[in-house]
């Protein structure tokens, strides 16, 4: 057997990891199992809900793990923009299940709500958080930039679409071709922001030192925990969403509340804890870069591709809110760029997001 760092790279074993990160890695396979048998065994709604909530969170976490070990050999912008892509896996399979399952309501407030939890909630924790020292937490500002145009086009085609409901227009008539029309004009936009993005990022220090230098795990271990929380993500989302109806009725909460807060917090469990957790660390740069990208990849990617996707079920999803949603996204994209647009936020500013948040909920809980 080969030794060394080449021999720990072409034969990834556990021994590589900390006794906490193969406690989680432990954690999520027993979470995951329980989830599985709680579905299969027939258990009481709400316990199967909550045990899959669970298995979510936790393979959140691996992927979380894998992916930042698979980007320390890049830039902020690189890892940044896979650890979104990854962490938004498990909403990817909530809300296919979920139009699958017939639950439009669901599918739809659950890419909503991801959208806000993450540009509000999220994004405000990580500010108080990352600015608890100094009361200023400072950034590159080109990303927030960036994030406030690609959220405004997402704000264009989601308020052109229900002024034109609200007027009774013939184009009014037509609301999935026009959202299929929009859904490929985002992913063009999304696509042409992401090469340019993509090159021009900058290796970290540590990426200069060598390709596992400021990596904990060899990189082919990585990929294969990616992977495999990925397939489990999978069967986790569908468990999920089978337990939600029969646990919304059994709670006695709505299904746009479940979908905006319960579903969307759950699915983005990654960027819930990575970047908060990177925050803490002091590590700005990629804290925004995680939370940023998710933003617009919720708003550019992730809800013009399951608008595509929808097509292949009963239940079709298109950009047509409710007015207080379209209302709530247009204004969230001006607080965003108002607020971290110039490279900076503070305290008070990230407190004002996670206010925004909590109000929106309580609309949703009350409505």
């Amino acid at each position: 057997m080969v030794k060394g760092r080449a021999g720990r790279a072409c034969c990834p074993t556990m021994s590589s990891l900390t006794r906490g990160q193969r406690i989680v890695l432990a954690v999520a396979v027993l979470a995951t199992a329980a989830a599985g048998a709680a579905h299969f065994g027939d258990a009481p709604s709400v316990l199967a809900f909550a045990v899959a909530a669970v298995a979510l969170a936790a393979l959140a976490s691996v992927v979380s793990f894998a992916t930042e070990q698979v980007g320390a050999r890049f830039g902020p912008a690189v890892t940044g923009v896979l650890q979104s892509t990854l962490g938004n896996l498990p909403e990817f399979f909530i809300v296919v299940f979920a139009l699958s399952a017939g639950q439009v309501v669901v599918a739809q407030t659950s890419v909503v709500g991801s959208l806000f939890a993450n540009a509000l909630l999220v994004l405000g924790v990580v500010i108080v958080v990352g600015a608890r020292r100094d009361g200023v937490m400072r950034f590159r500002a080109r990303l927030p930039q960036d994030t406030a145009t690609l959220l405004l086009s997402a704000s264009f085609v989601i308020a052109l679409v229900a002024l034109a409901v609200a007027s009774h227009d013939e184009a009014a008539r037509h609301v999935e071709a026009l959202s299929a029309v929009a859904a490929v004009c985002l992913l063009a936009i999304y696509g042409a922001w992401l090469w340019g993005y993509l090159r021009s990022d900058e290796p970290s220090e540590a990426a200069h030192d060598g390709p596992d230098a400021a990596a904990a795990a060899p990189l082919a271990l990585s990929v294969v925990l990616l992977a495999v929380s990925g397939a489990g993500a999978a069967f986790a989302s569908d468990w999920f969403v089978d337990a939600l109806e029969p646990a919304i009725e059994t709670l006695g909460i709505s299904q746009a509340f479940a979908g905006l807060v319960i579903v969307a917090i759950a699915g983005n469990a990654v960027e819930n804890v990575v970047g908060i957790v990177l925050a803490h660390k002091g590590d700005a740069d990629l804290a925004i870069s995680v939370v940023k990208n998710s933003v617009a990849q919720v708003a550019v990617f992730l809800f013009p591709l399951l608008v595509l996707v929808s097509f292949v079920f009963a239940d079709r999803l298109t950009f047509q809110l409710a007015p207080v949603y379209v209302g709530a996204i247009v204004l969230t994209a001006i607080a965003l760029w108002q607020i971290t647009g110039d490279g900076e936020a503070t305290v008070f500013e990230g407190i004002a997001l996670i206010a925004m948040y909590v109000t929106l909920a309580a609309y949703a809980w009350l409505d």
